[in-house]
């Protein structure tokens, strides 16, 4: 048995088992931006009725329904802020609006937190978790992979990191667009990851799947995601990635960054190469999983 209160109060993890549960998009903020920093932009877009969809409750019900269940607009929160006293441009999706469904606005916001990045020369971080593309808004919900992939590509010209995280669940459009274009991907531990569920696979292909094929932990063997990274470990290792990554940008701040508590953390040593897309080389540290440092060649040959 575990309180509410003392769930909430460890960031929807349980103390004994490590077992974490969805996390709020505004929680999620508060546990990784600078106090009083974060400035939440792009709050007054709103999806509409393009398709006019009818079910057992019309779109515009469904809308209204998770707005007061969420008191959010929808499915993602995005603004810029300060991580560790770094710039940074975000977007959060929340699963509890409609699964954290992909529609026209939640792909505006998304792309409009790359552009934003590109604009300001800042980092990007996008925290995903998803059921995939809205079917109530048809192909309209299918173009925002397109368009949100897009915007990276332009980010990725300019040099400007950014850092994909993968949480339970992130599943098909959302995983299949900007989900997995991350400079750097990181995971939540056994959170769910994938395109088509588990059934749909093994009806299309015939075949046998290995058991947890479509969690973090095998995706981090098999190469698609870089580390799993717990909860309260995410903030430290994003500030790590941006000291590494972000070294370049004109943007970055001159003074020394500062922990959530106002402290210093210890120094990291800059990477000697200029370039601002350049990884840092996985490393096995604390409660963080990495990928293996076999060379794809290796990796081939063993296949």
């Amino acid at each position: 048995m575990v309180f509410a209160k003392e769930l909430k109060k460890n960031l929807m993890v349980v103390p004994s088992s490590g077992y974490h549960f969805p996390l709020p998009a505004p929680d999620r903020i508060d546990s990784l931006f600078d106090k009083d920093t974060f400035e939440e932009l792009d709050k007054t877009l709103k999806s509409s009725d393009p398709l006019n969809f009818k079910g057992l409750a019309s779109y515009k019900e469904k809308l209204e329904q998770n707005k007061e269940k969420t008191n959010l607009e929808d499915a993602v929160v995005s603004g810029i802020g300060k991580i560790g006293g770094y710039d940074v441009s975000i977007a959060v999706m929340d699963f509890r609006f409609l699964g954290g469904s992909m529609g026209s606005v939640v792909g505006e916001k998304i792309t409009r937190a790359i552009e934003r990045g590109l604009e300001l020369q800042i980092p990007v971080v996008i925290v995903s978790a998803s059921g995939g593309a809205r079917m109530y808004e048809g192909i309209l919900s299918l173009m925002q992979m397109a368009k949100t992939s897009a915007a990276l590509a332009r980010l990725a010209d300019a040099s400007i990191p950014y850092v994909s995280v993968l949480t339970n669940p992130t599943m098909a459009g959302v995983m299949a667009s900007f989900a997995t274009l991350g400079d750097v991907i990181l995971a939540e531990p056994k959170a769910l990851i994938g395109f088509a569920g588990r059934r749909v696979i093994k009806e299309t292909t015939r075949a046998d799947l290995p058991e947890g094929f479509q969690t973090s932990e095998f995706l981090l063997e098999h190469g698609l995601i870089d580390q799993i990274v717990e909860r309260h470990d995410l903030r430290d290792r994003l500030i790590s990635l941006i000291e590494h990554l972000g070294h370049a940008l004109p943007s970055r701040n001159s003074e020394p960054s500062t922990t959530k508590e106002g402290t210093k953390p210890s120094a990291i040593k800059k990477p000697s190469v200029s370039n601002a897309k350049t990884k840092a080389s996985p490393k096995k540290t604390g409660s963080t999983t990495t990928r293996s440092s076999k060379s794809k060649s290796q990796r081939a040959k063993s296949k």
